[in-house]
Parts: C-alpha cells; sequence; structure tokens
C-alpha cells in the first residue's frame, strides 16, 4: 500500500517537539521517507508545510507534547506510536504502558539496575526498547512485558488490551458495505483505540453534525458513521488533540443488494447515473477514473466500490450539482457533462405551451470582498474544483452552514463566509487546503 497508509494525518495543527529535523521535500510521500530512514531518533510523526514544502521529522506525536493550530500544517503520526492496544502477541506495540498487571513500575531498558537486562536498546534497536515502556522484544506468546523496579521480581507482564476489543464489539451491522455510508453499528472508538465524542456534544470538537441537520444519517451515541461521503465511517474523538479520526469496520464479504436505480438518463443530481457518456459539456474527452495522468485525484474506484467509477464515463460520486469528469485536457481538471434528462415528456410539454425555462444567473463577478456573492462558480484561481462546504473530505474544517447560516454556504460554491478578501472554497485537492476562486471584481460601473 502507499506509504502515508501507516500514519494518521490531522490538517491545521503544529506540536512542539524538542527532537526534530529540518528536510526540503516536494510532497508529504517524500517526508514520509525521511521519517523512515530517520537515525538521529525514533520518528514518530513528521509535520509538512504546504506553501514552503518543509517537512520536519519529529521524535513526538500529539500524544507526547502540546499542539496548536498551524493553517497552513499538516501532522502525519505513525499509526504504531498511537495504539494503547496490541494485535495479536504485540510484538509491534508501541504504547506508553510502563508498569506490570500488577502495578509495580517497568525498569528502564537501558539500566541496569535492579536487574541487568538481557535485552537492551543496543542489542535490538528495532523493538523500540524506549524509557520503561512495555514490549515484546522476544515475542513471548504471553504479549508485552518488562523488566520490574521490584528487586524481588525480575520480570513481569503488562495488562495491555487487545485492539480487537476495542473495535469489534459491534452489535448490529458489524459490518459495511460501500463506504460505510448506511452502517448502523455501534463501534464507538476509532482505529487507534480512542473513545468518539458524543454526536450531540460540541466538546472537546465543535461540529456541524447535528441530528437535526442530518436527521436520515443516524447520528446516534457516540457511534462510528459517515454522514459526509468519507472514505469510511470516522467519528470526532474525545482527545481534544485529535479532531477525528477513522473507526476499524470490517467491510461485509456478502455484495450489497443491487438497487436496481442504475440510471441512463438524468434524474435529480445524477448521482445514479450509470451510463456510458465519457464527454464533457465544451466537448474535452473524460479522462479514465483509474488513472492519475493528467489529472491527480482521490476518487479511485477501489476505494468506492459502489460509485460506479467505471472507465471514464461521467459519474456524480460527490453530491454534485450534476455527472462531471476529470478531463483529458491537461490545461482543465475538470468539466460538468451533459447528460440527457429522464423525464422528457414533461419538457416536450413546457416548448409546446413556450414556458421560459428559467436559467439561474450566474454572477461571474464579486463586489467589495465577495461576501454577497451568491453565484455557482466552484472553481479555484488555479483551476481546482472546490470542496463542498458541508463536506469534511478531502479537508476537515469548521466553516460549516450551520455554523454560518447567513453565508449561503450552499453546495461546493465560491463564498466568503469569514471577511476575507475575496470569494474563496477548500478544494478536494488533499494537498491544497484552500484557495481563492477563478472570479474577477466587478468594475464599479
Amino acid at each position: 500500500g502507499d506509504i502515508l497508509d501507516d500514519y494518521l494525518r490531522t490538517d491545521g495543527i503544529w506540536i512542539l517537539t524538542r527532537n526534530k529535523q529540518f528536510y526540503r521535500t516536494n510532497n508529504e510521500k517524500e517526508c514520509a521517507e525521511k521519517c523512515e530512514a530517520e537515525r538521529n531518533f525514533t520518528c514518530r510523526a513528521f509535520l509538512f508545510t504546504r506553501k514552503k514544502l518543509q517537512c520536519l521529522t519529529l521524535a513526538e506525536n500529539a500524544k507526547m507534547t502540546v499542539a496548536f493550530p498551524s493553517m497552513d500544517t499538516v501532522l502525519y503520526e505513525k499509526r504504531i506510536y498511537l495504539m494503547q492496544c496490541k494485535r495479536g502477541i504485540g510484538t509491534d506495540y508501541r504504547g506508553t504502558e510502563a508498569k506490570t498487571q500488577t502495578g509495580i513500575p517497568c525498569q528502564k531498558w537501558a539500566e541496569e539496575m535492579p536487574h541487568k537486562p538481557n535485552y537492551t536498546p543496543e542489542k535490538h534497536p528495532n523493538a523500540g526498547l524506549e524509557e520503561n515502556y512495555c514490549r515484546n522484544p522476544d515475542a513471548d506468546e504471553r504479549g508485552p512485558w518488562c523488566y520490574t523496579t521490584d528487586p524481588a521480581k525480575r520480570f513481569d507482564y503488562c495488562a495491555i488490551p487487545e485492539c480487537e476489543d476495542q473495535v469489534m464489539h459491534t452489535g448490529e451491522g458489524e459490518c459495511m458495505q460501500c463506504n460505510g455510508e448506511d452502517y448502523h453499528g455501534e463501534v464507538s472508538r476509532t482505529e487507534s483505540g480512542l473513545e468518539c465524542q458524543h454526536w450531540d456534544v460540541q466538546e472537546p470538537h465543535m461540529h456541524g453534525f447535528i441530528l437535526k441537520h442530518y436527521p436520515e444519517k443516524d447520528l446516534k451515541m457516540n457511534y462510528c458513521r459517515n454522514p459526509d461521503g468519507e472514505l469510511r465511517p470516522w467519528c470526532f474523538t474525545t482527545n481534544p488533540n485529535k479532531r477525528w479520526e477513522y473507526c476499524n469496520i470490517p467491510r461485509c464479504t456478502t455484495p450489497p443488494a443491487v438497487s436496481g436505480l442504475d440510471s441512463q438518463c438524468l434524474s435529480g443530481k445524477g448521482e445514479d447515473y450509470r451510463g456510458r457518456i465519457a464527454i464533457t459539456e465544451s466537448g474535452n474527452a473524460c479522462q479514465h477514473w483509474n488513472t492519475q495522468l493528467p489529472h491527480k485525484h482521490g476518487w479511485i474506484p477501489d476505494r468506492y466500490p459502489c460509485k460506479g467509477l467505471q472507465e471514464n464515463y461521467c459519474r456524480n460520486p460527490d453530491g454534485e450539482k450534476k455527472p462531471w469528469c476529470y478531463t483529458t485536457n491537461s490545461s482543465i481538471r475538470w468539466e460538468y457533462c451533459t447528460i440527457p434528462p429522464c423525464d422528457r415528456t414533461e419538457q416536450g410539454i413546457a416548448g409546446m405551451n413556450n414556458v421560459p425555462v428559467q436559467v439561474p444567473l450566474t454572477e461571474e463577478c464579486y463586489r467589495g470582498k465577495g461576501q454577497s456573492y451568491r453565484g455557482t462558480t466552484s472553481v479555484t484561481a488555479s483551476g481546482k474544483k472546490c470542496q463542498a462546504w458541508s463536506s469534511m473530505f478531502p479537508h476537515s474544517h469548521i466553516k460549516t452552514p450551520d455554523r454560518f447560516p447567513d453565508a449561503d454556504l450552499r453546495d461546493n460554491y465560491c463564498r466568503n463566509p469569514d471577511g476575507d478578501s475575496s470569494p474563496w472554497c477548500f478544494t478536494t485537492d488533499p494537498n491544497t487546503i484552500w484557495e481563492y476562486c477563478n472570479l474577477k471584481r466587478c468594475d464599479d460601473h
């Protein structure tokens, strides 16, 4: 898999750490490679700043130090150092438990008192023998252990919970279909073992996922859910330093029931369109969904098995106003497609009665700072597609429609909810959080 799969990502956060190394890299993957190769210390995380393309490898993660907001920064933490539970016999356990199952504090691995150790950091550099944390350097069947600080007890095992215990008490619906949009199970811990925040509270994280605004999303208790089209179910966590995290819910082995709603024409927003049109409304050929050229993107068919991302056919996987595709023209990232509407009879009647079809006025310019702009442009100045305001993918944020009720944060249209210098949006490019939009200021006339 991707090297970044071993890390948990948090946008817009910086952590204070004593041990760090600076590198110049072009992207997050290169920064992850620096972290893997780091020999000055154990690399538990890295920070990447997009504007400066700066990479910092870190000896600490957010569990171990102070975190604070930083707009342009992404924090990637190695999952293995966040897990406070063990998988199997726990040879890869890197948590911070430092006492035995009977409560005796552990002896530091590098010390020789009160017990002279057989297992030391020098002899076993890859076993994670740091401080006095419980570890399993000899693959003991009974799991992680440590030398104890009691002279009468050389070593003892540690009480480390099984990861499966933390995430598999699922009750109803213990597996998910597609991307888990219809998951109604009772998992209430994230994949690293953090407890989920209840949906109906705003502490420690304020958010817009309120039951009355999402009545059909089953936001009960603190159960993992997928209300916004993420890759899989997730939740806000009760850890103030970790806003949200995915949950570890297995995919069902039985395929989802066929809905029979695969449409060959446009109804509604066309989310169920499964026809074979593969050309945009301006005549550009569509890029295949399973390729990354000429445009890199996150809509990979394997990740979204129920979105119909076959070949290069026009689709609407993200709730856009109609089906679209990335184009094979390197200077035009994406465009809408023209799909024939399903209800031709109504259109025919409207034509016979000569009823004019009302076309919404598209405002292509803004006045002042653009706080009153209500047009439908949804492309940034560099040609990136805007992320929907109600979505938290690929960027989680607090500029939600319910928090800015007067800002008209509809769909993914460019807006200025916060008094910036001009309309902007979050982008669908995972490497670019936000950009100003491709709009001009209206002249005074």
